[in-house]
């Protein structure tokens, strides 16, 4: 008959155990509140970090799976229980630490994070379709994907990824929900569709201050921020927080959009922002009989790649079912990958992932002092 294992080694076959919603390890978070070993049973407590519908079913799960291999281990039970204010605060300072004046670092100041700007020069030519097919896109070639909606006054990102969940706070830090694989904040979440938001400047940069520092982000390989239209002050508190940011412009094909777009990716340069590619949306609707009717004219798009000499990543068709899939929280690109556009989109993705991948390494660990 094999020993008992001791509960280190039991712990330490629970370090690969991720949390269900964090994505870090249980052990690492401090969320295995104890293990007791009775004969050929261990009993594993957990206290559960965000209280989801299947948070314990998924952990519960992983738990076991984890111990089954254990040598003296022939059942696994699992409990849980909640936080409580004492390790709610621990939970939120490993989450997201703070400085000796109680301030939480800007997170993408030294990351490997790739910031992507999707920007417009005026809105409705569907400046956020873009930016959540493309995040469901770079989440279906396996990158951990968020999406930041800086659209103050036309928040829209919660609709378009269909609200799973409303963010949930640990002490202070917004763990925000994710649908698609992909993580979402916006200002959706904290003000009303019907009435809008009505703030300066200052409130404005606040706020976007605060998505940034105190939403628990869990290191993205991609931030896709939903910029709002022209060259207000939002796009100029993003360019302070997050310099590093990447610039896709959105047009649509007519002459007088693509004059329009060229503004914002002006705006870019000045606050040196680098312009990556355009994105002609609307390009052509395609009949019954498969003939493409370019509604909105055509060029625009390909004109203002060549002025600002970028490439022209993809041009989108005008489909019924992007738009629906908009208003009701199922992205084309997830619903319907079979799909002209979905196609596109992936194609977009792949070039942002791949062709305009900086050929720079950043390596935060060496710095010139």
């Amino acid at each position: 008959m094999s020993p008992a294992p001791s509960e280190t080694e039991l712990l330490d076959a629970l370090r690969s155990v991720p949390d269900p919603v964090l994505g870090r390890s249980l052990v690492e978070l401090g969320l295995v509140e104890s293990i007791e070993v009775s004969k050929a049973t261990a009993t594993v407590t957990l206290t559960v970090s965000v209280p989801t519908d299947t948070w314990a079913d998924e952990a519960g799960a992983q738990v076991r799976r984890a111990l089954a291999s254990v040598v003296g281990i022939d059942r696994v039970e699992v409990e849980f229980d909640d936080l409580d204010e004492e390790q709610e605060k621990a939970l939120a300072a490993r989450l997201s630490p703070v400085d000796e004046k109680g301030a939480r670092a800007n997170p993408f100041t030294d990351s490997r994070t790739r910031v992507i700007a999707v920007s417009s020069g005026k809105g409705g030519v569907g400046k956020s379709s873009v930016t959540v097919n493309l995040a469901v896109a770079l989440a279906q070639r396996g990158k951990k994907v968020a999406v930041l909606d800086a659209d103050v006054w036309g928040f829209s990102i919660p609709r378009m990824l269909g609200v799973a969940r409303a963010p949930h706070a640990i002490d202070r830090v917004i763990i925000p929900p994710e649908a698609y694989g992909v993580r979402y904040i916006s200002i959706g979440f904290f003000a009303s569709e019907a009435e809008g938001v009505v703030w300066r400047g200052p409130m404005l940069h606040k706020a976007l201050e605060q998505f940034i520092t105190d939403v628990y982000w869990n290191e993205p390989n991609y931030l896709v921020i939903d910029m709002p239209p022209g060259t207000g002050d939002v796009a100029l508190s993003m360019a302070q927080f997050l310099p590093r940011a990447e610039v896709i412009v959105v047009t649509t094909p007519q002459a007088a959009a693509q004059t329009v777009a060229q503004r914002a990716a002006a705006m870019a340069k000045k606050v040196r922002l680098t312009v990556i590619g355009v994105v002609e949306n609307m390009s052509w609707f395609r009949g019954d009989d498969g003939t493409a009717y370019e509604i909105f004219g055509s060029g625009g798009g390909q004109d203002l790649a060549q002025r600002l000499e970028v490439p022209l990543l993809g041009r989108i068709p005008l489909v019924p079912a992007l738009r629906e899939g908009g208003d009701n929280g199922r992205p084309i690109t997830a619903t319907a990958p079979d799909s002209e556009p979905a196609a596109l989109f992936r194609e977009i993705a792949r070039a942002v992932d791949e062709d305009l991948a900086p050929r720079k390494r950043f390596r935060p660990e060496l710095k010139i002092r």
